[in-house]
């Protein structure tokens, strides 16, 4: 039974974003295959979409000729629309009962690292993202490919004939699928001349445009022809590397940033056999019993959107001040929609600092309402998507979510169960003397203790 319980809290954190407050009453009787069913669960796809409207959609506000004033407001009207999509997005990732879509989904975000202003790009590549997350790695490399979101800011519609650029096609080897090792800097250059043309129309519509291809010859991965940016992605698909790559990249996020490679083979080999179908790859990974071993449950660290999603998961909130939510995310270091280059968010050990570790072990009591938000960015911060005034980011009203927790709920639900049992998720590893002794007997205090542990930081 206790075994059971560690197994199912392990992995609703690993394949989604931890214990949901509906979960608590049957998670200990329930088994694992029944659990991943629940997990992989995929209803009618809904995208996520932002409700402020655009001023004139065709009118280029952004050109240079564009009065200051009108600039201003595009500004203005990009960073609420961001600042939407960013907590929808969140909100799904609390709250979708396809809960290894979202955490795919997150997963992918991180990986296909895109950081562009216009909102509409933005969407459509979270979409895209989020659509095919369990789906097929080929649809997914190449929508991800086409999208104007990963053009603009990988700057392909630079990449022209007799003028490429080499960014692009060096990124999708480097990052998106091989590796590096596997490639020469030739293939670089091959591979941009193949990419030459890949544009956008101002829709955000994928365009070729056939006047800046080079038609040339071009030698890539041992292969020669006149090829194109289709032609380059399937070649690079065809490379055993590129499954293992991306298998391995999934084992570290997924199971252990230290890689069985025995199991890494095996994974990769039958991702590759596959034809690159990721659901099956995911449920092989958790219904593997080697996903179960001790040594792979409780030795990630959390990371800030995983750390806030999990408290609003098992805390059931209303949340006066949502957009106050993206403050936290940029204090602890990982806004969505917004990561810091193209390699995405570092893991692990990464996510703490002294700084970052002190915020996050006060955010249940900040949250709850017992302390107030004492902590201001470096002035060297780059605040970006609604923070840059100094008034609103260094404003304490503005940065309070102002959340009203539903304690009676919770006291129903965890009445006669021990809280450290589902909010730690190697329970045996904490010393509950200490917790108590910061705690005043109640319920709420408890739970806010335990949630402020350096245990709750790992999963």
């Amino acid at each position: 039974m206790a075994d059971s319980l560690l197994n199912n809290k392990h992995l609703l954190w690993r394949a989604g974003f931890g214990v949901g407050i509906n979960q608590i009453d049957d998670l200990k009787n329930k088994n694992i295959k029944t659990l991943i069913n629940e997990l992989f669960r995929e209803d009618n796809f809904s995208e996520i979409t932002y409700d402020t409207l655009d001023i004139i959609p065709t009118e280029d506000y952004m050109n240079s000729t564009a009065p200051a004033e009108k600039k201003k407001e595009m500004q203005r009207l990009n960073r609420e629309q961001n600042n939407e999509l960013n907590l929808n997005f969140l909100d799904k990732i609390v709250n979708s009962k396809e809960q290894m879509r979202e955490k795919m989904a997150f997963f992918w975000h991180g990986h296909f690292a895109s950081r562009v202003i216009n909102p509409k790009f933005n969407q459509q590549l979270l979409n895209t993202i989020r659509k095919s997350a369990l789906g097929n790695f080929k649809e997914l490399l190449f929508a991800v490919s086409q999208s104007p979101a990963m053009l603009n800011f990988l700057n392909n519609q630079q990449n022209k004939k007799d003028h490429p650029n080499e960014n692009f096609a060096r990124e999708v080897m480097e990052l998106f699928t091989m590796g590096r090792g596997n490639y020469t800097e030739k293939d670089v250059r091959e591979g941009a001349r193949a990419f030459t043309g890949w544009s956008y129309d101002k829709e955000g519509s994928f365009k070729e445009r056939k006047n800046q291809h080079d038609e040339g010859t071009k030698i890539f991965l041992g292969k020669t022809g006149n090829f194109n940016g289709s032609d380059v992605l399937n070649i690079i698909l065809e490379q055993k590397s590129t499954a293992k790559f991306i298998t391995t990249k999934i084992y570290k996020f997924f199971v252990n940033e230290n890689v069985d490679q025995n199991i890494i083979d095996t994974l990769s080999a039958s991702f590759y056999n596959s034809g690159y179908d990721i659901k099956k790859l995911m449920t092989e990974i958790f219904s593997s019993t080697w996903f179960y071993d001790q040594k792979n449950i409780g030795n990630r660290i959390k990371s800030p959107i995983e750390l806030m999603a999990g408290i609003m998961r098992i805390l059931p909130m209303q949340i006066q001040n949502p957009e106050n939510l993206i403050v936290y995310q940029k204090l602890l270091g990982q806004m969505l929609l917004y990561p810091p280059n193209v390699s995405g968010w570092v893991n692990g050990k990464a996510w703490i600092d002294s700084s970052t570790l002190m915020l996050r072990l006060q955010i249940p009591q900040i949250w709850s309402g017992l302390r107030p938000l004492e902590y201001s960015p470096r002035q060297d911060d780059d605040i970006d998507m609604g923070m840059k005034s100094k008034e609103s980011a260094l404003n304490k009203t503005f940065k309070n979510p102002n959340i009203i927790i539903d304690w009676n709920r919770v006291d129903t639900i965890f009445a006669s169960k021990n809280c450290e049992d589902y909010l730690i998720v190697n329970a045996k590893s904490l010393d509950m003397n200490t917790v108590n002794n910061f705690s005043d007997k109640s319920l709420k205090m408890n739970i806010i203790n335990l949630m402020s542990t350096p245990e709750y930081q790992l999963m």
